[in-house]
């Protein structure tokens, strides 16, 4: 597609992303989200074509490309399998952003390489049973002891708890500060003390495992601080902002999908004689289903061009995040509807794609959250 947003190189590798998506992921998608379990070695595939470290650093293994790429790969993923998606955004966004935004080289050289290869996950474990969208509630606390800190705690809805090898924890180190007494720790997932709860039976996106992080008086090395002491909070808000702008990306994949197999039904679909798409109430609906659908991609593809030109953008992340998956739930669902009664099918790709979507108004920041970001932005 032409876009005054994107040049030549941001088009072939979506290009190349399309390719993958139609010939790898399309077969299995529907096994995956049946059976629960992604192939690892399609993780491996998506490594060695430079999925996993579109955004990150060339030194530590990455392609070093820019917010646009990664926008162009994950909306064209998401078109066929959106569980894979979160092996990406995971890779670059989530589980590497706080130590490349607050990191040392030596982390940095740590952790980084093993998630572009493929080889290793990280969790980024933010939410607490009692502490979601207000993470500044968390009660997950890190107490200093001698070379360490003891943490104690339990976080919620982690994704790909039970396969990381890490996982970033948010913790208090200063209770009395609130947001302003939160730090970053990388926690080895095998150290004792350590365990994951009870695999989560999701809705949608089911292809990744879900689980709690149980923290039980665990010992981390103080060089496992990432950042400063108690600008955690700070990181967790910066890597968010990276993230929203993923899940905004995924919603247009899912959406677009969406248009095009209601497009196709309602071409062959024959109803009172004639296509349901000759029926002006059904041609209307695919009409505001198209409009919305765009009017997503100028926020979507808008906040990326501004994080890449060194703008500051937070609002317009939250705008885009806010807008994509509110508009991207409304299109699927009317997308379902077209299908009547096939679309309530598990046999029919648009009911996957409906269960899929739904948590994006929720996860990275609900839209109620986005909501206060951006009146927040306006009204300071």
């Amino acid at each position: 597609m032409s876009s005054p947003f994107f040049n030549e190189d941001h088009e072939s590798i979506r290009e190349m992303a399309r390719d993958f998506a139609n010939k790898t992921l399309a077969p299995i998608a529907a096994d995956i989200d049946k059976n629960e379990e992604f192939p690892m070695d399609v993780v491996g595939q998506m490594a060695e074509m430079g999925f996993l470290g579109l955004k990150i650093p060339e030194e530590f293994g990455g392609l070093g490309l820019d917010m646009r790429s990664y926008v162009c790969v994950m909306e064209e993923i998401a078109k066929k399998c959106a569980t894979a998606t979160l092996f990406i955004s995971s890779a670059n966004s989530l589980s590497t952003a706080p130590i490349v935004i607050s990191g040392t080289p030596e982390q940095k050289e740590k952790y980084l390489p093993g998630v572009v290869a493929g080889e290793e996950f990280i969790a980024f474990a933010l939410t607490e049973p009692n502490a979601g969208s207000d993470a500044a509630s968390m009660t997950t606390k890190a107490v200093e002891d001698g070379d360490s800190y003891i943490l104690n705690g339990r976080k919620c809805f982690i994704t790909m708890a039970p396969i990381s090898k890490y996982s970033i924890v948010y913790a208090k180190t200063n209770p009395e500060k609130g947001a302003k007494g939160i730090s970053c720790f990388m926690v080895d997932m095998s150290l004792p003390g350590v365990s994951c709860g009870k695999h989560e039976e999701k809705m949608g996106q089911r292809g990744v495992p879900v689980s709690d992080v149980v923290l039980e008086d665990v010992r981390v090395p103080k060089d496992c601080l990432i950042g400063e002491l108690d600008l955690g909070f700070i990181n967790a808000m910066k890597t968010l902002s990276v993230g929203r702008i993923g899940v905004a990306s995924m919603c247009l994949g899912m959406a677009a999908e969406a248009i095009e197999l209601a497009v196709e039904h309602t071409k062959n679909r024959v109803q009172f004689g004639k296509p349901l798409c000759k029926h002006q109430a059904i041609a209307f609906m695919l009409a505001e289903m198209e409009t919305k659908l765009n009017a997503a991609r100028g926020l979507v593809y808008n906040a990326a061009w501004m994080m890449d030109n060194g703008m500051k953008a937070d609002k317009e992340a939250s705008m885009a995040k806010f807008f994509a998956a509110e508009a991207g739930i409304e299109i699927v669902n009317k997308a379902l509807q077209l299908f009547g009664g096939y679309g309530y099918s598990r046999e029919y790709e648009i009911e996957r794609i409906y269960r899929d979507i739904r948590v994006c108004s929720i996860y990275e920041g609900s839209s109620q959250v986005q909501q206060i970001v951006i009146s927040g932005q306006m009204l300071k």
